[in-house]
């Protein structure tokens, strides 16, 4: 981007779009826009007001408020005034000022914008591949256009420029429509199945289109000798340098440099950038991701519709039709009207034949199951669906059981403790289970600044560490491990 004074400068001329008396101000742009479009340029107040009152929302609008109305579009430069001198007849009638409005140039682009805002919903945007045909025909008389005169270069450069534009903004809109929330909404109704093989066959139709001529576009531009582009670009230079410019002087580097980014952008649009990546490949994938989309949603819909059929007792009808035949061959007769013989699938299976006779049959060979997968990365098999069960019963029973662990476990450490003190030393053969509960007793007392601690059942004790200093050996089920002389004492009354 580059940073100059056009760019930074406020604009006032849309100031009327937003201003305290907006519904004035945007009444009188249409109308002059509306007579600029019929080549009437200058407009008198009276003119104006004449047009304001013709309708009833202006009944009460007066003189003076045109006046003013007029003075403060001035001001914001929407209008240009030019006082008329052709009817005075006095000096009274000079110093009067009576003057003619044009509007500006910047104003006309604001009205003629917001006129495509308001009839936004009207003009729709769309794919016609018969644009790339005509770019690709453009193109191709590239070579040709190095000994035309410069006019005929300009006009056919304009009309190069013009198909690229109106490509480029088509199928932007269109794309744009498609991903907006109002289109994904609207694939996820029934009313979408209605027209969804007419848009995903007119989306198929401009990417051949485009698989066609992009193509060859890319070829043209590619096998372009650098130097002819340059001649024929210099030669549309030359001619809008020749044309007069009454508004400002355009100088000779800006026009080079407009026509050499437009060449520049056509190129990478077709031909790509340094990495490779051209708009026509992401306009290819954007719109075979839309058709993706759309069938998706389509079978998300049908698949929806069918939920309600049991298919179930249709099989078991066949099933039943089946077992009335009277022998194979009825069998087979009725194997074809059911299930048809217009486009059979034929399933191949890898496996070792019974026998290798070349007269055996398939109905004679021993069945294979095969069981058939999507090929897609998102499908998941579906999980059986299973009722809510009522599982109280088998909880009280865990409660039960873990209650009686617990009791159990209480008990067995009771048999440890001789009068209220728990010794290491004098210790039986304990379990695991014994070991790690007296373990984590010594862990939370040793945290304690007095050796203090509860246990789980709100019981208090204390270490007595007298005999620290000496060893003991502690006899577990699992194995003997030594530790430090340690007593457990439990408090009296607690």
């Amino acid at each position: 981007m580059q940073i100059n004074d056009q760019l930074i400068r406020p604009l006032t001329e849309v100031k009327y779009l937003n201003a305290e008396n907006v519904d004035r101000y945007r009444c009188i742009m249409r109308i002059f826009y509306e007579n600029y479009e019929k080549l009437r340029y200058w407009l008198y107040q009276e003119d104006v007001y004449e047009e304001m009152i013709r309708d009833p929302y202006f009944r009460e609008y007066r003189m003076e408020q045109c006046q003013q109305d007029l003075m403060a579009l001035t001001e914001w430069k929407n209008l240009e005034t030019i006082q008329d001198t052709r009817k005075v007849s006095s000096i009274e009638e000079f110093k009067n000022r009576k003057f003619r409005y044009q509007m500006s140039e910047y104003s006309v682009e604001i009205e003629r914008l917001v006129r495509h805002l308001e009839n936004l919903h009207v003009e729709s945007a769309s794919l016609e591949p018969t644009l790339l045909e005509r770019l690709r025909f453009h193109i191709m008389r590239f070579p040709e256009m190095a000994d035309e005169e410069p006019a005929s270069v300009s006009a056919w450069w304009n009309d190069l420029n013009s198909d690229f534009v109106r490509l480029n903004q088509n199928y932007q809109d269109y794309i744009r429509d498609l991903n907006s929330v109002r289109a994904e909404e609207m694939m996820k109704t029934k009313a979408f199945l209605v027209f969804r093989d007419r848009l995903i066959e007119y989306l198929r139709n401009f990417i051949k289109g485009l698989q066609k001529n992009v193509g060859a576009i890319e070829e043209i531009l590619g096998s372009l000798d650098p130097s002819l582009v340059g001649q024929v670009l210099e030669k549309a230079v030359t001619y809008e340098l020749s044309v007069p410019r009454l508004d400002r002087e355009v100088t000779e580097e800006e026009i080079r440099e407009n026509v050499r980014g437009r060449f520049e952008n056509l190129r990478r649009w077709f031909v790509g950038d340094v990495q490779g990546e051209n708009e026509a490949g992401k306009l290819f994938d954007a719109t075979s991701e839309i058709i993706r989309r759309m069938t998706r949603y389509a079978s998300q819909l049908s698949e929806r519709s069918s939920m309600g059929a049991n298919r179930r007792e249709e099989y078991r009808k066949v099933a039943e039709m089946f077992l009335k035949c009277r022998d194979l061959e009825e069998a087979h007769h009725l194997s074809a009207m059911v299930f048809g013989i217009e486009r059979p699938y034929h399933l191949k299976i890898s496996k070792t034949r019974t026998s290798e006779s070349t007269n055996q049959t398939v109905y004679e060979e021993a069945p294979e199951e095969l069981v058939l997968r999507p090929r897609i990365k998102t499908w998941r098999e579906k999980e059986p669906r299973s009722a809510i069960r009522d599982n109280r019963q088998e909880k009280e029973q865990a409660r039960r059981e873990i209650l009686e662990q617990q009791k159990q476990m209480k008990r067995s450490l009771a048999e440890l403790e001789k009068d209220q003190c728990i010794d290491f030393q004098e210790l039986p053969k304990i379990t695991p289970e014994i070991r790690r509960i007296l373990l984590k007793w010594l862990s939370d007392a040793m945290e304690d600044a007095d050796y203090t601690a509860r246990t789980d059942d709100g019981r208090d004790f204390h270490l007595d560490l007298d005999e620290v200093d000496q060893r003991c050996v502690v006899h577990c089920e699992d194995g003997n491990f030594m530790m430090p002389h340690i007593r457990i004492v439990f408090h009296n009354g607690e």
